[in-house]
Protein backbone atom coordinates (compact mmCIF):
# COMPACT_ATOMS: atom_id res chain seq x y z
CA UNK A 1 0.00 0.00 0.00
CA UNK A 2 1.07 3.58 -0.59
CA UNK A 3 0.69 6.59 -2.84
CA UNK A 4 2.62 4.85 -5.65
CA UNK A 5 1.08 1.40 -5.22
CA UNK A 6 -0.17 1.27 -8.83
CA UNK A 7 3.20 2.02 -10.42
CA UNK A 8 5.97 -0.24 -11.70
CA UNK A 9 9.54 1.05 -11.49
CA UNK A 10 12.41 -0.52 -13.40
CA UNK A 11 15.71 0.05 -11.61
CA UNK A 12 18.78 0.10 -13.89
CA UNK A 13 20.87 2.15 -11.48
CA UNK A 14 24.08 1.75 -9.55
CA UNK A 15 24.89 3.48 -6.23
CA UNK A 16 23.97 6.87 -7.71
CA UNK A 17 20.28 5.88 -7.86
CA UNK A 18 19.89 3.30 -5.11
CA UNK A 19 18.28 5.69 -2.64
CA UNK A 20 15.87 6.96 -5.30
CA UNK A 21 14.61 3.43 -5.97
CA UNK A 22 14.26 2.75 -2.24
CA UNK A 23 12.25 5.93 -1.69
CA UNK A 24 9.81 5.04 -4.47
CA UNK A 25 9.52 1.54 -3.02
CA UNK A 26 8.79 3.00 0.43
CA UNK A 27 5.96 5.00 -1.17
CA UNK A 28 4.41 1.79 -2.45
CA UNK A 29 5.82 1.40 -5.97
CA UNK A 30 6.80 -2.04 -7.20
CA UNK A 31 10.53 -1.74 -7.93
CA UNK A 32 12.21 -4.36 -10.08
CA UNK A 33 15.96 -4.58 -10.61
CA UNK A 34 16.97 -5.23 -14.20
CA UNK A 35 20.56 -6.21 -15.12
CA UNK A 36 20.66 -5.23 -18.78
CA UNK A 37 22.52 -7.24 -21.43
CA UNK A 38 22.00 -8.11 -25.09
CA UNK A 39 20.32 -11.45 -24.28
CA UNK A 40 17.59 -9.72 -22.26
CA UNK A 41 16.83 -7.01 -24.84
CA UNK A 42 13.50 -8.52 -25.96
CA UNK A 43 12.40 -9.04 -22.37
CA UNK A 44 13.34 -5.45 -21.60
CA UNK A 45 11.38 -4.04 -24.54
CA UNK A 46 8.33 -6.09 -23.59
CA UNK A 47 8.53 -4.86 -19.99
CA UNK A 48 8.67 -1.23 -21.14
CA UNK A 49 5.03 -1.46 -22.22
CA UNK A 50 3.96 -1.83 -18.58
CA UNK A 51 6.64 0.19 -16.80
CA UNK A 52 5.83 3.61 -15.34
CA UNK A 53 9.32 4.79 -14.33
CA UNK A 54 12.89 3.84 -15.27
CA UNK A 55 15.84 4.87 -13.08
CA UNK A 56 19.14 4.56 -14.92
CA UNK A 57 22.72 5.66 -14.33
CA UNK A 58 24.50 4.65 -17.55
CA UNK A 59 27.00 7.11 -19.11
CA UNK A 60 25.40 9.73 -21.38
CA UNK A 61 24.78 8.31 -24.85
CA UNK A 62 25.09 4.65 -23.90
CA UNK A 63 21.41 3.69 -24.04
CA UNK A 64 20.76 5.76 -27.20
CA UNK A 65 23.69 3.94 -28.85
CA UNK A 66 21.72 0.70 -28.29
CA UNK A 67 18.54 2.35 -29.57
CA UNK A 68 17.20 2.14 -26.04
CA UNK A 69 17.34 5.82 -25.14
CA UNK A 70 14.31 7.75 -23.97
CA UNK A 71 13.32 8.78 -27.48
CA UNK A 72 13.27 5.11 -28.54
CA UNK A 73 11.42 3.86 -25.47
CA UNK A 74 8.92 6.71 -25.55
CA UNK A 75 7.69 5.41 -28.90
CA UNK A 76 6.80 2.12 -27.21
CA UNK A 77 5.35 3.74 -24.08
CA UNK A 78 4.48 7.45 -24.49
CA UNK A 79 3.67 7.77 -20.78
CA UNK A 80 7.07 6.45 -19.67
CA UNK A 81 9.10 8.52 -17.19
CA UNK A 82 12.87 8.04 -17.21
CA UNK A 83 15.24 9.51 -14.62
CA UNK A 84 18.85 9.50 -15.84
CA UNK A 85 21.27 10.15 -12.98
CA UNK A 86 24.84 10.89 -14.14
CA UNK A 87 27.77 12.79 -12.66
CA UNK A 88 27.40 15.89 -14.86
CA UNK A 89 24.24 15.41 -16.90
CA UNK A 90 23.51 14.49 -20.50
CA UNK A 91 25.17 17.55 -22.03
CA UNK A 92 27.95 20.08 -21.45
CA UNK A 93 31.76 19.92 -21.58
CA UNK A 94 31.97 17.65 -18.51
CA UNK A 95 29.33 15.10 -19.55
CA UNK A 96 31.89 12.37 -20.30
CA UNK A 97 34.12 13.09 -17.29
CA UNK A 98 34.61 10.24 -14.84
CA UNK A 99 33.73 10.99 -11.24
CA UNK A 100 32.94 9.47 -7.87
CA UNK A 101 30.98 10.80 -4.91
CA UNK A 102 34.05 12.48 -3.41
CA UNK A 103 35.07 14.28 -6.62
CA UNK A 104 31.52 15.57 -7.00
CA UNK A 105 31.53 16.82 -3.41
CA UNK A 106 34.71 18.71 -4.27
CA UNK A 107 33.67 20.06 -7.66
CA UNK A 108 30.18 20.99 -6.46
CA UNK A 109 31.54 23.30 -3.76
CA UNK A 110 30.83 21.36 -0.59
CA UNK A 111 34.47 20.85 0.38
CA UNK A 112 35.15 24.58 0.16
CA UNK A 113 32.86 25.15 3.13
CA UNK A 114 33.25 21.97 5.23
CA UNK A 115 36.10 21.22 7.60
CA UNK A 116 38.62 23.25 9.54
CA UNK A 117 39.94 26.48 7.98
CA UNK A 118 43.22 24.85 6.94
CA UNK A 119 41.84 21.86 5.04
CA UNK A 120 38.60 20.47 3.52
CA UNK A 121 36.61 17.66 5.11
CA UNK A 122 34.70 14.96 3.20
CA UNK A 123 31.07 14.56 4.20
CA UNK A 124 30.20 11.15 5.62
CA UNK A 125 29.04 8.50 3.17
CA UNK A 126 27.87 9.00 -0.42
CA UNK A 127 26.15 12.29 0.29
CA UNK A 128 26.42 13.56 -3.29
CA UNK A 129 24.75 10.44 -4.66
CA UNK A 130 22.09 10.52 -1.94
CA UNK A 131 21.34 14.16 -2.74
CA UNK A 132 20.94 13.35 -6.43
CA UNK A 133 18.60 10.48 -5.55
CA UNK A 134 16.43 12.87 -3.53
CA UNK A 135 16.28 15.30 -6.45
CA UNK A 136 15.46 12.42 -8.80
CA UNK A 137 12.68 11.13 -6.55
CA UNK A 138 11.14 14.60 -6.32
CA UNK A 139 11.42 15.00 -10.08
CA UNK A 140 9.70 11.66 -10.64
CA UNK A 141 6.82 12.65 -8.36
CA UNK A 142 6.38 15.91 -10.27
CA UNK A 143 6.55 14.04 -13.58
CA UNK A 144 3.87 11.63 -12.35
CA UNK A 145 1.66 14.60 -11.50
CA UNK A 146 2.16 15.98 -15.02
CA UNK A 147 1.48 12.51 -16.44
CA UNK A 148 -1.91 12.48 -14.74
CA UNK A 149 -2.83 15.74 -16.49
CA UNK A 150 -1.35 15.06 -19.93
CA UNK A 151 -0.87 11.30 -20.23
CA UNK A 152 2.68 11.99 -21.39
CA UNK A 153 5.94 10.85 -19.86
CA UNK A 154 9.13 12.83 -19.34
CA UNK A 155 12.91 12.41 -19.40
CA UNK A 156 14.58 13.75 -16.26
CA UNK A 157 18.24 14.70 -16.71
CA UNK A 158 19.68 14.57 -13.16
CA UNK A 159 23.23 15.89 -12.77
CA UNK A 160 24.83 14.95 -9.43
CA UNK A 161 27.16 17.93 -9.83
CA UNK A 162 24.23 20.33 -10.14
CA UNK A 163 22.39 18.71 -7.22
CA UNK A 164 25.44 19.29 -5.00
CA UNK A 165 25.66 22.93 -6.09
CA UNK A 166 21.92 23.37 -5.49
CA UNK A 167 22.27 22.41 -1.82
CA UNK A 168 24.83 25.04 -0.86
CA UNK A 169 22.21 26.53 1.43
CA UNK A 170 23.22 30.10 2.30
CA UNK A 171 26.53 29.95 0.41
CA UNK A 172 25.35 30.92 -3.08
CA UNK A 173 22.72 33.51 -1.98
CA UNK A 174 25.31 35.26 0.20
CA UNK A 175 27.73 35.31 -2.74
CA UNK A 176 25.19 36.55 -5.30
CA UNK A 177 23.57 39.20 -3.11
CA UNK A 178 26.35 40.25 -0.73
CA UNK A 179 29.54 39.24 -2.51
CA UNK A 180 30.56 37.13 0.52
CA UNK A 181 32.73 34.08 -0.19
CA UNK A 182 31.89 31.50 2.49
CA UNK A 183 34.84 29.67 3.98
CA UNK A 184 35.47 26.62 6.12
CA UNK A 185 35.04 27.35 9.82
CA UNK A 186 35.10 24.02 11.57
CA UNK A 187 32.26 23.28 13.99
CA UNK A 188 30.83 26.81 13.85
CA UNK A 189 27.48 27.47 12.19
CA UNK A 190 27.80 29.78 9.19
CA UNK A 191 26.48 32.79 11.19
CA UNK A 192 28.12 31.73 14.49
CA UNK A 193 24.72 31.04 16.06
CA UNK A 194 25.74 27.48 17.01
CA UNK A 195 29.03 25.79 17.79
CA UNK A 196 30.21 22.40 19.04
CA UNK A 197 32.05 22.38 22.37
CA UNK A 198 33.93 19.65 24.27
CA UNK A 199 32.53 18.32 27.55
CA UNK A 200 33.86 15.89 30.15
CA UNK A 201 32.50 12.93 28.24
CA UNK A 202 32.05 14.05 24.64
CA UNK A 203 30.71 17.03 22.73
CA UNK A 204 27.66 19.27 22.77
CA UNK A 205 26.06 21.62 20.25
CA UNK A 206 25.24 24.98 21.87
CA UNK A 207 23.38 28.06 20.68
CA UNK A 208 25.68 30.85 21.80
CA UNK A 209 23.43 33.88 21.22
CA UNK A 210 19.91 32.69 22.09
CA UNK A 211 18.52 33.73 25.51
CA UNK A 212 21.83 35.50 26.18
CA UNK A 213 20.89 36.95 29.58
CA UNK A 214 19.74 33.54 30.86
CA UNK A 215 22.94 31.88 29.66
CA UNK A 216 25.10 34.52 31.34
CA UNK A 217 23.17 34.18 34.61
CA UNK A 218 23.85 30.44 34.51
CA UNK A 219 27.57 31.05 33.97
CA UNK A 220 27.66 33.65 36.75
CA UNK A 221 25.98 31.22 39.18
CA UNK A 222 28.86 28.81 38.62
CA UNK A 223 31.58 31.47 38.65
CA UNK A 224 32.46 30.77 35.00
CA UNK A 225 31.20 33.95 33.24
CA UNK A 226 34.60 35.71 33.08
CA UNK A 227 33.81 39.11 31.48
CA UNK A 228 30.61 38.04 29.71
CA UNK A 229 28.49 39.68 32.43
CA UNK A 230 29.71 43.10 31.25
CA UNK A 231 26.91 45.22 29.81
CA UNK A 232 28.66 45.62 26.43
CA UNK A 233 28.02 41.95 25.59
CA UNK A 234 24.26 42.58 25.60
CA UNK A 235 24.70 44.18 22.16
CA UNK A 236 24.23 41.41 19.56
CA UNK A 237 26.65 43.03 17.12
CA UNK A 238 29.34 43.09 19.81
CA UNK A 239 28.68 39.40 20.50
CA UNK A 240 28.97 38.56 16.80
CA UNK A 241 32.33 40.33 16.53
CA UNK A 242 33.53 38.74 19.75
CA UNK A 243 32.25 35.22 18.99
CA UNK A 244 35.69 33.63 19.32
CA UNK A 245 36.19 35.13 22.78
CA UNK A 246 32.73 33.98 23.87
CA UNK A 247 33.57 30.50 22.60
CA UNK A 248 36.72 30.35 24.72
CA UNK A 249 34.76 31.24 27.86
CA UNK A 250 32.03 28.71 27.04
CA UNK A 251 34.55 25.97 26.32
CA UNK A 252 36.16 26.42 29.75
CA UNK A 253 32.67 26.04 31.21
CA UNK A 254 31.46 23.04 29.17
CA UNK A 255 34.61 21.12 30.07
CA UNK A 256 33.43 21.13 33.70
CA UNK A 257 30.19 19.30 32.82
CA UNK A 258 29.02 16.19 31.07
CA UNK A 259 27.03 16.68 27.88
CA UNK A 260 23.88 15.20 29.41
CA UNK A 261 24.04 17.57 32.38
CA UNK A 262 24.10 20.58 30.10
CA UNK A 263 21.45 19.27 27.71
CA UNK A 264 18.97 18.35 30.46
CA UNK A 265 19.27 21.68 32.25
CA UNK A 266 19.49 23.64 29.00
CA UNK A 267 16.28 22.09 27.65
CA UNK A 268 14.48 23.15 30.86
CA UNK A 269 15.49 26.70 29.95
CA UNK A 270 14.32 26.21 26.33
CA UNK A 271 17.80 26.10 24.83
CA UNK A 272 17.88 24.00 21.61
CA UNK A 273 21.01 22.15 22.72
CA UNK A 274 21.98 18.61 21.83
CA UNK A 275 24.65 16.09 22.66
CA UNK A 276 26.74 14.84 19.75
CA UNK A 277 25.42 11.28 19.80
CA UNK A 278 27.48 8.20 18.94
CA UNK A 279 25.97 5.31 16.98
CA UNK A 280 25.67 3.01 20.06
CA UNK A 281 23.94 5.84 21.93
CA UNK A 282 21.61 6.43 18.98
CA UNK A 283 20.60 2.77 18.94
CA UNK A 284 19.75 2.98 22.65
CA UNK A 285 17.85 6.26 22.34
CA UNK A 286 14.72 6.24 24.56
CA UNK A 287 12.97 8.50 22.03
CA UNK A 288 13.49 6.04 19.19
CA UNK A 289 12.55 3.13 21.46
CA UNK A 290 9.29 4.83 22.47
CA UNK A 291 8.37 5.22 18.79
CA UNK A 292 9.48 1.68 17.88
CA UNK A 293 11.89 3.07 15.28
CA UNK A 294 14.15 0.04 14.98
CA UNK A 295 12.34 -3.10 13.86
CA UNK A 296 13.60 -6.64 13.42
CA UNK A 297 13.72 -7.54 9.73
CA UNK A 298 11.99 -10.79 8.76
Amino acid sequence: MGALADYLVLDLSDEKGTLCARLLSDMGATVTRFEFNEDSRDLFLEAIKKVTVIIETYPPGYLPSLELGYTDLNKINPSLIMASITPFGQSGPYKDYKACDLTLQAMGGWLSVTGEPREPLKLFGNQAYFTASLFAANGILLALWRRHATGRGQHLDISVFECVAATLDQVLPRYFYQGIVSRRQGSRHWNNAFRIFPCKDGFILLSIFQHWETLVEWLVSEGMAADLADARWRDREVRIKGADHIAKVLEAWTLTHTANELVEKGQLMHFPWAKVTSVPELVESPQLAARNYFKQAT
